[in-house]
């Protein structure tokens, strides 16, 4: 009897919902990447006016990011990321119709500032959901984001093998998302009703040791995956002369590894050890970015792409809660991972493309490969020193 009221009291229909926002953003941000080369193609970009472009979808989410905390209080966490689910459902196309590249900066920095809002937002209400379900299930949620990317993906690369123009290459998915957002936002994305209180300072605390190697592992990890989001189509239809529906395929199997692997983290960190995890992932990440990088083929593509996917799938929901052990109180310690960690996840876009106007594409995506060797050598310290704190 008592456990059946206490399963019954679990908030399973917020959960359903916010799982279905986590889906939405993953499918559109999946959608927006195999459509990147496209838009690149049809304004005549460089690969520096590429990463000037990204740059602006970045820092759209740097200045939103911080507004967006302020929502959930007046409005609640759950009506807060249907608001915002609904702008980045309003923005997402709008690049498609960019004339030229300072149009496409601006409507970048306004899809980026709903991307990031929403990003905020809706973590923000997993981790209620979560507080309130007494059990481990935020890997669930991000499951449902990297499923998206797949879907999003893979939608995007049949409209393109399809003939579909840019424009319905974005507007298609779009409109699948906003039947999640509403649906979402019908069946229960309302606030739980958790008490706040007022904050009683600035909320700015200067990181110790162990946190700020821990917020650098998440933001070269972060780097990383968005660097393969913005940049891998980009660079196997350049490298392999072949049409973007098969270039796309480099992400897809990125996606379809980090959704997979994801579903089974917690499994993987039970049997193996936390550490053990971040150590092993960074290193296969560094040998499919290394077969990617010295080999590009359509075969090596699907398995390099998909090794990194596979390696770095855990590795940051890891790196989350070793921080939280490593401060008096574990939000603290999160939020300065999961900053550093967007804040890599924003970065890396623009910087590969300014590193390629320099150095040429895949010298500029080596950088990855240092970045993924380094979270594998010292990842697995840093978390264990964590643990022991």
């Amino acid at each position: 009897m008592t456990t059946l009221a206490v399963t019954h009291m679990k908030p399973l229909k917020e959960r359903i919902a916010t799982i279905g926002v986590f889906l939405a953003n993953g499918f559109g941000i999946g959608a927006w990447a195999v459509e990147v080369p496209r838009i690149k193609e049809s304004l005549s970009l460089s690969d520096t006016a590429l990463g000037i472009s990204l740059f602006a979808f970045a820092l759209g989410a740097i200045v939103a990011m911080p507004l967006a905390g302020q929502l959930a209080p007046r409005f609640g966490s759950g009506r807060a990321t249907a608001l915002l689910g609904a702008a980045f459902v309003i923005t997402l196309p709008l690049p498609a119709f960019a004339p030229n590249m300072a149009v496409l900066c601006l409507v970048l920095f306004a899809l980026g500032a709903a991307n990031g809002a929403l990003d905020v937002s809706m973590n923000g209400h997993a981790s209620t959901i979560e507080t309130q379900w007494r059990s481990p299930i935020m890997s669930s949620f991000h499951a449902a984001w990297s499923a998206g990317g797949l879907l999003g993906a893979a939608t995007g690369a049949m409209l393109q093998k399809a003939g579909v123009s840019v424009i319905g290459g974005l507007l298609v998915p779009d409109a699948f998302i906003a039947v999640l957002i509403v649906g979402a936002a019908v069946l229960a994305l309302r606030d739980l009703g958790e008490p706040r209180e007022a904050p009683k300072s600035s909320g700015f605390a200067w990181p110790s040791g162990a946190v700020m190697k821990l917020a650098m592992l998440a933001f070269l990890c972060m780097l990383v995956e968005g660097a393969v989001a913005d940049w891998s189509a980009v660079y196997l239809r350049s490298t392999l002369n072949r049409e973007a529906s098969i270039a796309a395929i480099g992400y897809s199997a990125f996606a379809f590894s980090m959704a997979a692997c994801r579903i089974i983290g917690d499994v993987s960190v039970r049997r193996f050890g936390s550490s053990k995890v971040v150590a092993m992932g960074g290193l296969i990440a560094v040998a499919g970015l290394a077969l990617v990088l010295g080999v590009p083929t359509v075969l090596t593509a699907c398995v390099g792409f998909a090794m990194v996917g596979i390696g770095l799938a855990n590795i940051v929901p890891v790196i989350f809660s070793a921080a939280g052990r490593s401060t008096a109180t574990p939000a603290i310690g999160v939020s300065m991972a999961a900053t550093a960690g967007y804040a890599g996840f924003l970065i890396g876009p623009p910087l590969i493309g300014l590193g390629a106007g320099l150095l040429g594409l895949r010298a500029a995506l080596c950088v990855l490969v240092i970045a993924t060797l380094i979270v594998g050598l010292m990842g697995g310290k840093a978390v264990r020193s964590a643990r022991l704190a």
